[in-house]
């Protein structure tokens, strides 16, 4: 493995940072999510939940550098195993729906970030749907 590709952790913890800051409001709700995420979540199980702050700091770090949002993508996609595509896309959207509203920056990140992983439009769509179902209120 490249030394400069993340491990898939990592990755998916850059794929929810880079939702969260896409309209460049980190909010609390979406830090909150994101850490609900990682405690809960099978894919997480062996991660230890103590990286997490320096990771999401360090993507926020590259983020903040001069085309930063265009190297984190081709980061995350470069270090994503394929098998993880569905699911990193499913992270992202339920940290864009994690504030109840979407910006226009976090739907076209959103369908960067599909078009990048490959996904076929159908599954991304039933992702996005069943975020929504969970998202709904009454």
């Amino acid at each position: 493995m490249n030394d400069d590709l993340l491990n898939p952790h990592n990755a998916l913890i850059y794929i929810m940072v880079l939702v969260s800051a896409a309209d460049s409001n980190m909010t609390d709700r979406e830090l909150k999510r994101i850490g609900d995420q990682v405690q809960n979540l099978p894919v997480f199980c062996d991660f230890d939940a103590e990286d997490l702050v320096p990771i999401a700091e360090e993507c926020a770090a590259k983020l903040n550098q001069p085309g930063g949002l265009d190297q984190v993508m081709n980061l995350i996609v470069a270090s994503l195993p394929a098998r993880l595509s569905e699911t990193a896309y499913a992270l992202a959207c339920e940290i864009a729906a994690a504030d109840l509203h979407l910006e226009q920056e976090e739907l076209r990140l959103l369908q960067q970030l599909r078009d990048s992983l490959q996904l076929d439009r159908l599954i991304a769509a039933a992702i996005e749907r069943g975020v929504r179902a969970r998202h709904i209120s009454l």
